[in-house]
């Protein structure tokens, strides 16, 4: 008999993966957490009934929430990330020669265990002890409290805005971001997808605004996540992506991410214009 794990995306559409073992079925003290290996996806991360990340398509998330943000700005030397306990994110952070020290923060230990265990090509640099990276356990939202003037780029690589990651998706901590960063420095989020979290989208766009000079959406294809286009939402002190000319020759291989997705990300349909602007010529 064939077995799936399905994640409920709405109340009318469910994305179903045949798998073929689940290598892991329990709770952490924040989260339900299913690993199981899938016959089109590979090895699959669930947390609270949501995909999160697969062997097959990791790389079309990390990429896109890591390089855009830190190829904007010019010398980023500290990073913070906020979750990201599979690792993706921390493994492209400290593959950027200019890059000292990356911090990660998640507040689900287990997650981080799992991922190191089941993971182990995502969880790279916490596996091999990278020397720019530390790693935490903790509450991302209480540390950045305690950070002042600090990083360059913080990325909140974070879950759904529910449980754990609901707090993650307030004015409040976006304030607090601000203030963890440098006079230049740059954050970026995930925002879900502008077909089927339209008011989320929106909301955070506009808070975000409301305390970045600039502020800019783009967008990234992501097979696993509802509906495959999927947001990010970026606050810079300095520095307008849309006015980004290449300042550095990458020294690194990717497979998603290159110079002209530096700027096409950028560019948006007319639908999420409107959404964001209520003017599809801006």
């Amino acid at each position: 008999m064939k077995q799936y794990i399905t994640e409920h995306q709405s109340p009318y559409l469910d994305l179903s993966a045949e798998v073929t073992e689940i290598l892991f079925k329990g709770k952490s003290a924040f989260q339900d957490i299913v690993v199981a290996d899938s016959k089109e996806y590979g090895r699959m991360l669930m947390l609270d009934g949501v995909f999160q990340t697969s062997d097959k398509d990791e790389f079309t998330y990390h990429e896109n929430i890591v390089h855009i943000p830190v190829f904007l700005h010019p010398n980023p030397k500290n990073i913070l990330i906020i979750g990201g306990g599979d690792g993706g994110a921390a493994r492209e952070a400290v593959r950027h020669p200019e890059v000292e020290h990356v911090t990660m923060v998640d507040i689900d230990g287990k997650v981080v265990e799992l991922s190191k265990r089941y993971f182990p090509k995502i969880a790279a640099a916490m596996l091999e002890n990278n020397p720019k990276l530390t790693v935490k356990i903790g509450d991302g939202i209480a540390f950045m409290k305690e950070a002042e003037d600090f990083y360059d780029v913080i990325i909140v690589d974070c879950s759904d805005p529910v449980g754990p990651g609901e707090g993650l998706f307030t004015y409040e901590f976006y304030k607090d971001t601000f203030k963890a960063l440098k006079k230049d420095g740059i954050f970026v989020q995930q925002t879900e997808s502008p077909f089927m979290h339209r008011r989320l989208v929106k909301e955070v766009f506009d808070a975000v605004g409301r305390i970045f000079p600039v502020t800019r959406l783009y967008t990234a294809f992501i097979p696993l996540y509802p509906t495959g286009m999927h947001c990010f939402t970026l606050g810079s002190k300095k520095y307008d992506p849309l006015t980004w000319e290449p300042n550095r020759k990458r020294s690194f291989s990717t497979q998603y991410y290159n110079e002209g997705i530096q700027k096409s990300a950028f560019v948006l349909p007319n639908f999420v214009k409107n959404l964001l602007y209520g003017d599809a010529e801006r």
